[in-house]
Order: structure tokens, then sequence, then C-alpha cells
């Protein structure tokens, strides 16, 4: 398995010292007898254990260098994680957020700490040889899922969250200008296929529902012993729209033993073996459980696709400029580039 935290050598720093002051004068006491240590897992947010008022919490800021437009909102993670934890318990709730740079250089928050599991793309060995596991997980995931799109927002206070009247064609072309914009001069021709194919198949919204809009597997920490959802963290593109995006943002991490290399490269999700169910056989699940069709799903899958791809070249932009050193993000033009090939693939029928 990965490795919880950072080497020392990796760390991103930050000025505890201020925190602690501007923490004292909000009635909250930072102990650092102990240092801050930096979560590993992750490309983008910034995450630290911390000890507030005597329990572990975990303070949660932004990457360093551009944020690409509606990444790392820390206002609207804080204002979801002050409100959602009602209905779902599942969410972290949020101790304090300061929303000004003049503390970290940052918009930043404090959330409870939820200990426990978090699986990336390989399985722990203690789990690899269960021949339950694959399904087990699947069906969590689409339970956990199915729960969070049943949750009335207007009962938790976030009816005002997003804007779900247009969402899809607004997600379509807010990804198309994103897509335009981290290939820059030189976009390859498979992503105007895309562009294309996507702009022609416009499709109604379904009624809207809470989203997180990243749901995956390592965004949910699992208890040790009996691997039930002890927290679904992540939450700072969350929004309000169409369900079936979320299933199918979940699915554009699913790897598939014969799929192309780039989606063997992601390595998010152990879903390749281990007796995880197909990427279909996953949305047929979430359909039954929730009663919704999957006609037009093809077109939320494509975007989802798109969306990862773009996601990756941001990264690798923001490595190339200097904004991050992580040598991870190196290869992430060239893995942006498989996975446009596979949207295309999905597009034309040859992959679900």
């Amino acid at each position: 398995m990965e490795p919880q935290f950072k080497d020392s050598s990796h760390v991103v720093p930050q000025d505890w010292m201020r925190l602690a002051e501007h923490l004292r004068k909000h009635g909250h006491d930072l102990d650092l007898a102990e240092p801050p240590r930096q979560f590993a897992s992750g490309f983008g947010n910034l995450n630290y254990l911390v000890a507030v008022d005597g329990a572990p919490a975990v303070l949660r800021r932004p990457p360093l260098g551009p944020i690409p437009p509606g990444a790392n909102d820390m206002a609207r993670e804080s204002r979801i994680l002050s409100r959602l934890g009602q209905a779902f318990p599942l969410a972290p709730r949020c101790l304090h957020a300061h929303l000004e740079d003049d503390v970290l250089g940052a918009p930043f928050f404090i959330m409870e700490y939820r200990p426990g599991l978090v699986i990336g793309g390989t399985l722990p060995e203690a789990l690899a040889t269960r021949s339950d596991i694959g399904a087990h997980i699947a069906e969590t995931l689409v339970e956990t899922l199915a729960g969070l799109h049943a949750i009335d927002a207007a009962a938790v206070d976030l009816e005002t969250l997003g804007r779900p009247a247009g969402f899809m064609a607004r997600t379509r072309a807010g990804w198309a200008k994103r897509a335009r914009l981290a290939w820059e001069a030189a976009p390859p021709p498979v992503l105007g296929e895309v562009l294309d194919w996507l702009e022609a198949r416009p499709v109604d919204d379904a009624a809207p529902t809470l989203l997180h809009n990243d749901f995956k597997l390592d965004n949910m920490i699992l208890d040790v012993e009996t691997l039930a959802p002890v927290a679904v963290i992540d939450w700072d593109m969350g929004t309000r729209g169409d369900p079936l995006y979320d299933l199918a943002v979940l699915l554009s991490y699913w790897t598939e033993a014969g799929d192309p290399p780039a989606m063997h490269r992601l390595n998010q999700m152990p879903t390749a073996g281990h007796g995880f169910p197909t990427r279909k056989a996953v949305a047929e699940a979430y359909a039954r459980r929730t009663g919704r069709t999957l006609a037009e799903f093809k077109v939320h899958r494509v975007l989802a696709i798109l969306r990862l791809a773009v996601v990756f070249m941001q990264l690798n932009r923001r490595y190339r400029e200097g904004g991050t050193d992580d040598p991870r993000f190196a290869g992430f033009g060239d893995l942006a580039d498989g996975l446009l090939d596979f949207a295309r693939a999905v597009a034309n029928d040859e992959s679900f």
C-alpha cells in the first residue's frame, strides 16, 4: 500500500504558528507539540493531519500555483460539510473555515478526522485474496452514491447549491472550454472529434440531486475491520445536478481488464480484477437501486472521460509551469491523450 503520509522532504510547508494564532482568536487551540503531517494521497488539494482542541483534525487547502476555474473550492466544500452531515453521516463535519488568503496564502478549512482504510489503485494484501471483495466494495459504492442522491437538498439547507437548471449543457461547455485551454495551441484531432460528438447530442437533465462530483473509491474511508464506509471526503466540487453524471464520473475511474493502456495507467481503483463487476453491471445496479433510466447514459460517460482527460492535462501543465515538482505529473500529458482516445472508443460503442 502507498504510505499514508508524505516523506518530510516532499511536504509542502505551511505557516503553522500563524495558523495557531488565527485559530486562537476564533476559540480553537492548535497543538503543535507533534508536527502536522501531510497526507500522501491525491493530486490536488493539500491535506494535513493536525491536532485541534485536543482531537485529531484535517486542515485542507488548495494546491500551490494557478487554480483552474471551479476547482479546489474551499468555500463550497466547507459550506457543504457544515450542513450535509445532518442527513448524510458519512460527510465529515467542518470545524472552522477561513476563506481569505491572509493566513496561509489561500482559503482553507479544518474538518473532523475520520480514521480508516483508504484504497487506491491496489488492494491491501489482506483483502486481495478475498473472493468476494470486488463485489462487496462495488455494492458499497453503489449504495453510498444512491443514498447521497436520495437526500433532499432543502432538508440540509443546500437547496441553493449550484445551478441545476441546464446542468449537462453547462458542464459540457465548461469542460470543452477547459480542454481547449489545457491543450493550448496544439490539441490532438481526437479532442475535436469528442467535443463535436458531445455537442451533437444534447441531453435533458434528470431531476437534480446533490452531487459529489468526484465520487470514487479513494474518496471513501472504510472501517478497517468491517469495510463499512465511515466517511466520504473531497467535496470541493460538490453541487446539484444530474445524478447520472455522478455515476459516470465514478465509472470514468473504473478500469476493466480489457481496457486500453491509458485506463490501466490511471491506477485509481483496483477494479480490473479481484471480482469487481464491469462498468455496465455497476451502472445497471445503480439504475435498479434508484429507478433511473440509462437510455442516454453514453453521453454522460463520454463527458466524464473527457473531464478526466482534462484534469490530467491540467495537472501536467501545472508541472510544466513549475507549480509542482511531483514527478508523477510529468507523464500525465500522454495519459490525458490516451483518455481522449478512450472517450472516442466509448462514443463509438467500442467499449461501455
